[in-house]
């Protein structure tokens, strides 16, 4: 795992909560609260206390209830506190530790006013954790229905590390360590096949794509790559062929993901290669980040060339120069959109033609896209668009029928870019990058470096906030994809 020297944040729900809630509060009695014998001692013990997480004061310690094995993995106002496996990313363990030598550690120290863990009990916890975090009876939390389970993935591009948010309750469930080295290898992008049983995950600082099998979500297969730098990485629509682009060198990388064993590599002239959508007939659509340059690109290496304001082609950036980035084609396969991201427009383009028929204002800096099924909504991440000292950023809502806007979010965001949709349970997924030292001052730090990232969920049914939370998480979220 790669370490750094750890900078803590102070402010915690935990202090708050456990130093002004009155201490005279009767706990209420878990009939069974399914920890193991151990970790009940320390859990009910000293944690599920009166004044702190049992079921009376649980609201007025950041939500956080801790008096049975389920309610510790709802988490708190901050997202999960435990994951299993992990007990570096487990900031549960950060406020109980007092020793840097068995891991990280963070203030106020827990329990609040009283005598802290003892190295012991530290231990026992951790590895607990390490081991799965199990019941009493030996059950796993969140292994159930592992063909079936919606989640949503989440590569973390400062920390090398894919995330793992479990549908129905929001929370990380796992995180999955990918890369090879102790460098920090930058996960980039995150695709989900069309069964959703593997997700592929491709790095910028390192020539390597993985693929993570969803249902025990592990790496269980990678490829070598020509070359580092991969912006742009997609599925064909049947799954059966994983096409690539070199952001620098022109390259297009064609891989078998079932055997994951590179098939072919081109030299084009697909330079800045931003994004990539997957036609009904074989071919690929891509951006050339920088300039006004599209092209249709084929498994075999041939291409068209187009733009997307009628100029000469260019890839050179200007004051009006669109420079487009992420593209996706709408659900009935007639148009796509292109985020531009220097004229901070949604571009509209005739799939059989090739030419724009209308663009869409949109915020500062449009970045991702995604789309759902089940209603006429089209949802772009503005990354840049300021709102406040400590809100930047918004979520355009576009009728994909109409091209109308039909809302703006604006919900304490800071620099959102990746999007997940759950259309089955009707639920939006934004990604904060917060990496600017003038955001929201994360809760905690992760065992990396850099300010730690937060994700919030939107009802597609309101476009209201599904829940109040800020889920935190682990340095720079920058790429998601749903499971189903």
């Amino acid at each position: 795992m790669k370490k750094i020297v750890y900078i803590f944040v102070a402010l915690s729900f935990l202090l708050v909560a456990c130093k002004h809630e009155p201490n005279n509060i009767t706990p209420t009695v878990t009939v069974e609260d399914n920890f193991p014998e151990p970790i009940r001692k320390i859990m009910i013990s000293k944690c599920a206390t009166a004044g702190c997480h049992n079921a009376a004061s649980y609201k007025g310690a950041g939500s956080l209830r801790l008096d049975s094995w389920d309610n510790l993995f709802n988490g708190g106002s901050n997202g999960a506190v435990v994951i299993p496996y992990n007990p570096d990313n487990s900031s549960l363990l950060y406020f109980v530790n007092t020793n840097p030598d068995l891991g990280t550690t963070a203030l106020p120290t827990m329990p609040y006013n009283a005598n802290p863990l003892s190295e012991d009990e530290y231990k026992i916890l951790r590895d607990w954790i390490a081991n799965g975090a199990p019941d009493k009876n030996g059950n796993i939390p969140f292994a159930e229905n592992t063909a079936t389970k919606q989640k949503i993935y989440m590569a973390q591009y400062g920390c090398d590390l894919v995330a793992v948010i479990d549908a129905e309750r929001n929370v990380i469930m796992r995180y999955i360590e990918v890369g090879k080295t102790y460098d920090t290898e930058n996960p980039n992008n995150v695709v989900m096949s069309p069964d959703g049983n593997f997700a592929y995950v491709s790095f910028w600082n390192t020539n390597l794509i993985q693929k993570i099998d969803t249902r025990i979500d592990s790496v269980v297969g990678e490829v070598m790559m020509p070359r580092a730098f991969i912006k742009a990485m997609q599925l064909s629509k049947d799954g059966n062929t994983l096409i690539a682009c070199n952001w620098y060198t022109h390259e297009l990388s064609i891989v078998d993901p079932v055997s994951m064993q590179l098939m072919a590599n081109y030299s084009t002239p697909v330079k800045f290669a931003g994004g990539f959508a997957a036609t009904d007939n074989n071919s690929f659509i891509t951006t050339s980040q920088f300039g006004n340059t599209m092209y249709e690109v084929y498994p075999n290496g041939t291409y068209n060339t187009f733009t997307l304001d009628g100029k000469s082609p260019t890839q050179t950036t200007s004051a009006t120069t669109p420079d487009p980035y992420r593209i996706l084609i709408s659900q009935s396969g007639d148009k796509y959109f292109v985020t531009c991201t220097n004229t901070n427009e949604l571009a509209v383009f005739d799939v059989k033609t090739t030419t724009r028929t209308t663009a869409i204002p949109v915020g500062n800096n449009p970045q991702e896209m995604v789309m759902s099924k089940n209603h006429p909504y089209l949802f772009v991440s503005c990354m840049n668009d300021t709102v406040s000292k400590l809100e930047v950023g918004s979520v355009y809502v576009i009728n994909y029928n109409t091209n109308k806007v039909v809302k703006v979010i604006q919900e304490k965001f800071f620099q959102p870019n990746a999007l997940a949709l759950d259309d089955e349970k009707g639920l939006l997924y934004v990604f904060s990058r917060n990496e600017d030292k003038n955001g929201p001052p994360p809760h905690h730090s992760s065992p990396c470096n850099g300010r730690n990232g937060f994700y919030q969920v939107f009802d597609i049914n309101t476009l209201e906030p599904y829940t109040g939370v800020r889920f935190e998480v682990t340095v720079d979220p920058y790429a998601a994809a749903a499971r189903y």
